[in-house]
């Protein structure tokens, strides 16, 4: 069972297990692993007095805003059910960036073909149609799990950034289905969802002002408390540590668990930087309150996005708000799916909030979001090949988390399925501690030429562990 903290109790480091959780403010160490029942962390006083003092500040950049368009009818279903093809076009809508397709039943794929063209807001020329991700119900969160259960989820599509546009035309048609057979139906409830990120956020560097002059919302002081074993509170980033120091922290928390062997040789790699939240400039008003925890990472899942390659690294930030703003507002998670993400210059930044040293349950791979990790590499690699800095990237991160839990990037374990296409519900199923999102459900992500790397990530990570 995952933990829920309440937003009333900010949890800056949680090193002690019990059968109800204890929860201890420690400015130096990271926390490995949270009890598995549900429970509400008291407020560890570093996050008390940054609740206390916390404000609206007054100069913000702009929050950003999703439209959500109907589709129509392009042609006529002589059944009496959904028409075989539906669409949009609007030659002016308010400006934005990304965009994906939703409907009523999460449960439901969409058999079928969806492809878009966007007028350019500076020219306002078309551009050509493009394919958009239509089979996305590989993410989400696991079977049976509150998130999935709420009664609100939707199915979607993938988003595709498009950048800053102002006009649309979309059209989604359905399977032509087998000779003889009966056509595929679109799902119900068909709707266009246009995504603006919002304006940058305002420069900062590892340390912001004091919790005093933060001048942040409940919601921001929670997400930023959760770090402060890791940064200053407020920070716009997690600064990368060397080895001895990354291999001190992990000594000083986890001493006297550890064997003889382990402490004259911990397994960690060195911790790489880390944009957080505040830094690429999440608006912790659209998640739901609290952080969900599962009890502990045995595996990291690599995905892409999907979402195209069309997006300079300045543009990351903006890419990310996009995502998160489709995922919260437009499918109806509770926040983003994925608990990091990796541009195409190596950035890594935090997704899911909740600390990024704790295992925090994310919805990434349908049926495997338990006692796993899931890394979005933005950008989409079926035929477009990764960076060599984005996969040392995922070599650098997974070094660090996985080593905080004892995993070994070249190694194996046993995750069991919550349900999917691959595994049924309770089955043990052994895999790579890196895995790809295809290893754990039938789907092409994290692509091909993207998966063909997970090997060299593998061995780098490992390397860089001192394996």
């Amino acid at each position: 069972m995952p933990k829920i903290m309440g937003m009333h109790g900010f949890l800056t480091s949680s090193i002690g297990v019990s059968s109800v959780g204890v929860t201890c403010a420690a400015a130096l160490t990271l926390p490995l692993a949270t009890p598995a029942a549900a429970a509400e962390a008291r407020p560890a006083p570093t996050a008390q007095r940054a609740a206390a003092t916390a404000t609206r500040t007054p100069e913000r950049a702009a929050p950003g805003g999703t439209q959500s368009l109907p589709l129509v009818p392009l042609t006529r279903d002589r059944d009496g059910g959904a028409a075989p093809e539906q669409g949009l076009h609007r030659e002016r809508v308010r400006r934005f960036s990304l965009l994906g397709v939703v409907w009523n039943d999460p449960g439901t794929e969409l058999h079928g073909r969806v492809q878009v063209r966007t007028r350019a807001a500076g020219t306002g020329r078309w551009s050509g149609w493009q394919d958009v991700e239509a089979h996305d119900a590989d993410h989400g969160a696991d079977p049976g799990t509150a998130e999935r259960a709420s009664g609100q989820v939707r199915g979607g599509t993938a988003p595709l950034w498009v950048g800053d546009s102002g006009g649309v035309d979309v059209r989604v048609r359905a399977d032509a289905g087998r000779a003889g057979g009966v056509r595929p139906r679109l799902p119900s409830g068909l709707r266009l969802e246009l995504v603006a990120p919002g304006d940058e956020p305002p420069p900062g560097g590892p340390a912001a002002d004091p919790p005093s002059n933060a001048g942040l919302s409940e919601a921001e002081a929670a997400a930023s408390a959760v770090n402060t074993d890791l940064a200053p509170f407020a920070a716009t980033e997690i600064p990368a540590l060397g080895r001895a120091d990354t291999e001190m922290q992990l000594l000083a928390l986890r001493g006297d668990q550890l064997t003889e062997a382990q402490r004259s040789k911990p397994y960690i790699g060195p911790r790489p930087r880390i944009v957080t939240r505040r830094g690429w400039g999440a608006d912790e008003s659209l998640r739901e309150k609290g952080f969900v925890y599962t009890q502990k990472i045995k595996a990291a899942f690599v995905h892409h996005t999907a979402s195209g390659n069309n997006y300079s690294c300045s543009q990351a930030s903006s890419v990310i708000r996009s995502i998160y703003r489709y995922h919260v507002r437009s499918l109806r998670w509770r926040d983003i799916g994925y608990n990091f993400l990796i541009d195409k210059c190596g950035t890594i930044y935090e997704g899911r909030a909740g600390g990024v040293s704790k295992a925090v349950r994310g919805a990434h791979t349908l049926g495997f979001n338990e006692s796993s990790m899931g890394i979005a590499v933005i950008g989409t690699y079926g035929s477009g090949k990764p960076s060599s800095a984005a996969v040392k990237a995922i070599a650098g991160l997974t070094a660090w988390k996985l080593g905080l839990y004892g995993g070994n990037p070249r190694g194996k374990t046993y995750l069991k399925s919550g349900g999917g296409n691959l595994y049924p519900k309770g089955k043990n199923v052994r895999l790579n501690v890196i895995s790809g999102h295809r290893d754990g459900y039938a789907t092409d992500c994290p692509g091909k030429r993207l998966y063909a790397k997970l090997g060299t990530a593998r061995s780098t990570a490992a390397r860089y562990q001192g394996r």
